[in-house]
């Protein structure tokens, strides 16, 4: 049995209709047909330009896709799809079900529930009418996913600033190459084609306590990179790629020590942008 940590900083969105699938396809980064019951689809939404604006998990239940995503992110989901209805036949609204996170094992049979996409070891994603048992906390959770390099929402990017790539997109199976078109599609892939990626966001460790979100990240005095969200002894940076093999870089008072998780693949997209330089 795996463990529960009920996540409270997380709300749903329903989107329904007989053009919902058509609908979200055009303005997310994934694939959102591969959706289906006990199969989740990780995706953002991004501006016109190609920068992130929301991420969130794609459930389906039914005649319904079920959006797990940051709550403080839930309106302006709901008021900026619905912007975008037009003549399509869907419905957009929050709806009251509970998030949680199990990881350790296989998932509890309740509610609705679907391996977490990114990488197997973050474990499962479960939406629930009804409150669940639970034998762990958000925070938890939050040092599992910290431990495993997984983005938190706005805790770890950057509205109308960072891009897909930089966030582990690719890797972590967010982004869908073949799909087609989508908002903010051409500066995805010519980041990715073109090898322009310069900084990625890298689990870190230190000792003590988690500097605050937003402290510069400083090689030899040189600013690399800024801190994101993080627990005691262990967070994300957003770090340049020429840092990430650094053994020891200031973030205030504290040492961090870059520990890319084996996901990553940073020697291809090192390369890359080496040769378009």
């Amino acid at each position: 049995m795996s463990i529960l940590a009920f996540l409270p900083n997380r709300a749903v969105i329903e989107v329904s209709g007989e053009d919902r699938v058509s609908f979200l396809q055009g303005l997310v980064s994934n694939d959102v047909a591969e959706a289906w019951p006990g199969r989740a689809v990780w995706a953002a939404l991004l501006t016109p330009q190609g920068k992130w604006l929301a991420d969130f998990f794609i459930l389906a239940d039914g005649a319904r896709l079920l959006l797990d995503c940051e709550a403080g992110q839930a309106a302006m989901l709901v008021q900026r799809l619905t912007r975008f209805q037009l003549r399509a036949k869907v419905t957009v609204q929050a709806v009251p079900l509970q998030v949680y996170a199990a990881w350790g094992g296989a998932a509890p049979e309740a509610g609705i529930r679907a391996p977490d996409p990114r990488t197997p070891d973050a474990g499962w994603r479960m939406l629930s009418d009804v409150p669940l048992p639970t034998d762990a906390t958000a925070e938890d959770w939050d040092r599992h996913r910290l431990a495993l390099g997984l983005p938190d929402g706005s805790r770890d990017m950057e509205a109308e600033k960072t891009t897909l790539l930089e966030a582990g997109f690719d890797e972590l199976h967010g982004v869908s190459w073949t799909k087609g078109c989508y908002m903010g599609q051409e500066l995805t892939a010519r980041t990715k084609y073109r090898g322009l990626l310069k900084r990625r966001l890298v689990p870190v460790r230190f000792d003590g306590a988690e500097p605050p979100p937003g402290t510069p990240v400083l090689r030899a005095g040189a600013e690399v990179g800024a801190m994101r969200s993080a627990v005691p002894g262990l967070g994300l940076a957003l770090l340049r790629l020429d840092a990430i093999e650094a053994s020891n870089l200031a973030c205030g008072e504290t040492v961090l020590r870059p520990t890319p998780p084996a996901w990553m693949q940073l020697a291809p997209v090192r390369l890359a942008g080496a040769q378009s330089a």
